[in-house]
């Protein structure tokens, strides 16, 4: 059998600290984690919507991060490796929390439309990213609308429109063929857009 190619290093702007870390420098730890805490518990808050099980999801991510730092082969971005952490934490937490909803929407409720399907065309406000709303009026709304939905429609929707990771690193970081991850994208884009509409132009409709 012909011997499996290594992936090569990615040296990002983790690398060196990493380095120095798993060189024996413990103490730096805490500045690795100062570089990601803020921005796991703002993820942790818009997938769980509280403090306190936010607060747990960090606590988990970077324990678990110290656990198995050693492991890290650089083969992607650590970054991506840390999200990669965090959302497995995440789904666990949303398991166990008492926030969490009893029943999960099944596809088909998930996005209205004729027989429960999706829609074939998608009118022009659908394709917006995210984050480009979330600087308008409409934050605050669509943050609650977002803890509407099903957690592994959210998972990639926060991934992609609001941290911003590419299809191919959200596909990575969850697990999933970047097909999934695009299908589950304009699912729940679909879904917030079809709860938010009466802000947006009517003059093409939303659905045919």
């Amino acid at each position: 059998m012909p011997k499996q190619q290594k992936k090569p290093i990615k040296r990002d702007e983790d690398y060196d600290l990493i380095q120095a870390i798993n060189g024996g420098r413990l103490d730096l730890f805490e500045e690795l984690v100062n570089r990601y805490e803020r921005r796991i518990f703002n993820f942790g808050m818009r997938m769980c919507g509280n403090v306190p099980d936010a607060e747990d999801m960090v606590q988990d991510t970077f324990l678990n991060v110290f656990k198995y730092l050693k492991s890290f082969r650089y083969e992607t971005k650590f970054k991506n490796w840390v999200y990669r952490i965090a959302s497995s934490a995440c789904i666990k937490k949303r398991r166990k929390s008492k926030f969490a909803p009893d029943k999960e929407l099944s596809l088909d409720e998930l996005v209205p439309g004729k027989n429960g399907g999706i829609p074939r065309e998608i009118p022009d406000w659908a394709s917006v990213p995210l984050d480009q709303l979330l600087n308008e009026e409409l934050s605050s709304r669509i943050k609650e609308e977002i803890l509407t939905l099903p957690d592994k429609y959210r998972m990639v929707l926060l991934l992609r429109d609001i941290e911003g990771f590419s299809t191919a690193e959200t596909a990575e970081i969850l697990e999933l063929t970047t097909s999934n991850v695009k299908v589950r994208l304009h699912r729940a884009r679909m879904f917030l857009r079809d709860k938010l509409k009466q802000y947006f132009d009517h003059d093409e409709p939303a659905y045919r």
